[in-house]
């Protein structure tokens, strides 16, 4: 199996567990590294040679696209205002899910265990999908859902299944090796900026609550109370609340991103699922009128016939114009993100010298923590990321 324990690089693995799941004798593990990034372990005594780690291997240019249909590009929204006020954009993952939950379907998107540690879950009604709004900038952690969402399949369900494009092909490739029907199966991914660290968000959780000696009962990675475009970060307690930029300022540094991240096949507009769905930076281009409350508005790239079914079923719910691929395409769509030069530093230190250590050095924490807001010129290194995405550049 090509994994960095065979060849020494980390970035032959995008940790969709893929292999995990497909052994007949567990005999892989998935172990984290310095960062809380999950790569794949085989363990030599259990393996019997059946090579299946290596076939369902989809992290390479040969992902499945044989469905695909030329791309259908819309600008879409909920035509409830609540649903968009209660989602990161416009509330097309809620109406694609309601579709599958109203059909006794179930849905597997990403929220939280304990301390908020991220991970992929199984819902089976709109109380618990409730959980999957919202963006989750972390890797989740699979686990055995694979195996959940084949025991559902061969139960007869509709299964809708979320996550980001890697994920996506991981699980397409799993199902089509255990050779189940996978038309009851809709495959919906995100356009990916990459996956930060699970260990540096876990810190960061832990530090919040001691700065503050308050227990977090809620977080929010981009709080849509500030404004749609806005990306601030905030967390509840019992009887307060504070918003932060932090966890945010090195996100957009690409220091803590997945190696993979920078290697990514999925960056472009042929998916592996059946419908792609993100933030639609750019959307004065196709309306200049259709987000004008500056609610949000999503971007929906519809992959294979499949989910042009999917997406006509949901169209009563929400407003929506059809356009072309070049008032579309935004840097995640053409290409990965670059990692950071800094990025193996960053990981070392934090390996040998700790959080609060990563934090004052590559995240300006002690300049920010003597002025108790962040000023604009600290924000620069940010908005530039930022209003690329937005421009679509």
């Amino acid at each position: 199996m090509k994994s960095y324990f065979d060849y020494n690089d980390k970035s032959l693995c995008c940790g969709c567990s893929a292999c995990y799941n497909v052994c007949p004798k567990k005999a892989i593990t998935m172990i984290p590294d310095a960062l809380g990034f999950l790569y794949p372990k085989i363990q030599n005594d259990k393996c019997i040679n059946c090579n299946l780690c290596r076939q369902v291997c989809s992290f390479n240019a040969d992902y499945d696209k044989s469905d695909n249909i030329s791309p259908i590009f819309y600008a879409a929204r909920h035509k409830d205002i609540n649903e968009i006020l209660k989602s990161r954009s416009g509330a097309v993952f809620v109406a694609l899910s309601d579709f599958v939950l109203d059909n006794n379907g179930v849905v597997y998107g990403v929220g939280f265990k304990e301390h908020f540690k991220v991970c992929h879950k199984r819902a089976i009604n709109k109380e618990q999908r409730d959980e999957f709004r919202g963006s989750k900038y972390v890797q989740s952690d699979l686990e055995n859902i694979f195996e959940n969402v084949l025991d559902d399949l061969q139960n007869q369900k509709y299964v809708l299944f979320s996550g980001t494009g890697c994920q996506i092909a991981g699980i397409k490739s799993y199902l089509k090796i255990k050779h189940v029907d996978i038309s009851k199966l809709f495959l919906v991914d995100i356009v990916c900026h990459g996956v930060p660290s699970p260990f540096f968000w876990s810190d960061y959780l832990n530090f919040i609550e001691n700065k503050y000696k308050k227990k977090i009962i809620s977080v929010n990675f981009r709080d849509k109370k500030f404004g749609w475009r806005e990306h601030k970060e905030s967390f509840v307690f019992n009887n307060s609340s504070i918003s932060a930029n932090i966890f945010t300022y090195a996100f957009f540094q690409h220091i803590m991103l997945r190696h993979s991240c920078e290697k990514c096949f999925f960056t472009n507009t042929e998916r592996p699922s059946d419908i792609t769905i993100a933030d639609f930076w750019g959307w004065e281009k196709v309306d200049d009128k259709f987000n004008i409350d500056n609610k949000g508005v999503s971007l929906v790239i519809v992959n294979t016939q499949k989910g042009d079914a999917l997406f006509n079923n949901i169209k009563k719910k929400l407003n929506f114009i059809k356009t072309e691929r070049e008032k579309c395409l935004q840097p995640h769509l053409i290409e990965p993100s670059t990692l950071n030069p800094d990025r193996e530093l960053f990981e070392r230190d934090y390996m040998e010298k700790g959080f609060l250590y990563v934090l004052k050095k590559y995240c300006n924490y002690g300049f920010w923590n003597k002025l108790k807001t962040t000023p604009k010129q600290i924000l620069k290194k940010i908005n530039y990321h930022v209003i690329r995405i937005h421009k679509g550049k």
